[in-house]
């Protein structure tokens, strides 16, 4: 069943599986997101609660995944117990079960839905305007960072193998590139010696971590903006998102935030002269993070902060590339270019970075 066709029936169905003292009234689709489905649902009283339709074609655990987030949540109230009630509420993302004593429910056709409490009087946003809002930003995934740090990261299933691992992602585009059609190979034929140029020096985070210089920890390995909540007075609230939660090195989630934080465009602006790499923002973003995580570090995890930007930018450049060559099979699309485009706008961001390297040096 499409997005299209869902109706209010169907999702007042899914939304009787789970233990909510309150009866469906309305919903809203919320158009975020590359993956999942994702409503909000009114009821005749509090809470309102969002219902997420997990994308199992992508996704080929979503039991172990929404276990996860499940397992990651009740750690985080657990540390920040001593807060108020009111307070906890809106600083951790919290599930609800169904009743089938299980943390999601299966559809008809075999999809898998999971629920949260809706956090109220929050914002996500699209694009940083100030330092401030990076500075923000850069406490809150830092602070996901700490408070995870004391749980067994080999504990989490890994919901997404080889996410971020870098000769994975270059046999997946090198076995695109040998299939791809003609034309899309010419069409993208300027990056594609952009891939070639970068080869070596985007795998110098993997040699780290995989020869045990850099410490495997609980990450959240998707800290663009919008899976930040903020206050209406822009101050950071709550990390979202929590799908792909797992074992990783601080650089991804450092290096993936700073990627959408420090783009003065959206990741899919085709004018490509305003799509630059913000330095005030980058610097605030650090600030606020190495605040809240930085103790933890060790010397060679802050010496290669800088890096873990550019390699972040150029995974998801070389993710949309491969995408593209690939017929557009992983990510939406809202027209026949848009993951060249999507590929060509990350480019144009390392340039931009590559450009105030110097002011970039930790």
């Amino acid at each position: 069943m499409t997005i299209e066709s869902m109706n209010k029936k169907f999702l007042q169905t899914i939304f009787n599986q789970f233990e909510v003292d309150a009866s469906f009234l309305s919903f809203e689709s919320l158009a975020s997101g590359h993956i999942n489905d994702t409503f909000l649902i009114h009821t005749s009283k509090e809470p309102t609660v969002i219902l997420q339709r997990m994308n199992h074609h992508v996704f080929k655990n979503v039991p172990g995944l929404i276990e996860n987030k499940v397992a990651i949540s009740k750690h985080l109230l657990y540390k920040l117990q001593k807060l108020p009630n009111t307070e906890l509420q809106r600083k951790v993302l919290q599930f609800i079960p169904a009743k089938n004593q299980q943390s999601y429910a299966v559809d008809d056709e075999g999809n898998y839905w999971n629920m949260m409490i809706y956090i109220d009087q929050s914002v996500t946003l699209e694009k940083v305007t100030s330092p401030e809002i990076a500075y923000e930003g850069g406490k809150l995934f830092g602070e996901f960072l700490h408070l995870t740090s004391d749980f067994d990261a080999s504990q989490l299933t890994e919901v997404l193998p080889k996410f971020h691992d870098m000769s994975f992602r270059f046999q997946q585009f090198d076995t695109a590139l040998q299939t791809a059609s003609a034309y899309r190979k010419k069409e993208a034929s300027e990056l594609l010696q952009k891939v070639e140029d970068l080869r070596t020096e985007m795998h110098i985070l993997q040699h780290l971590k995989e020869s045990g210089q850099l410490k495997i920890r609980v990450t959240h390995n998707d800290t663009k903006l919008s899976n930040a909540l903020f206050t209406k007075e822009f101050k950071g609230l709550c990390v979202i998102d929590t799908d792909t939660v797992m074992p990783g090195i601080v650089h991804y989630d450092f290096g993936d935030a700073i990627r959408t934080f420090c783009n003065n465009a959206p990741e899919d602006e085709q004018n490509l002269d305003v799509v630059t790499f913000q330095v005030p923002y980058y610097k605030a973003y650090l600030q606020g993070f190495l605040e809240m995580i930085g103790h933890e570090l060790s010397e060679i995890e802050i010496k290669y902060l800088p890096l873990a930007a550019k390699t972040m930018i150029f995974i998801m450049a070389l993710r949309f590339l491969t995408d593209y060559l690939n017929n557009d099979v992983y990510y939406k699309t809202a027209y026949p270019t848009h993951n060249l485009v999507r590929a060509k706008n990350q480019f144009q961001l390392i340039k931009s970075f590559n450009e105030n390297y110097q002011q970039l040096i930790i």
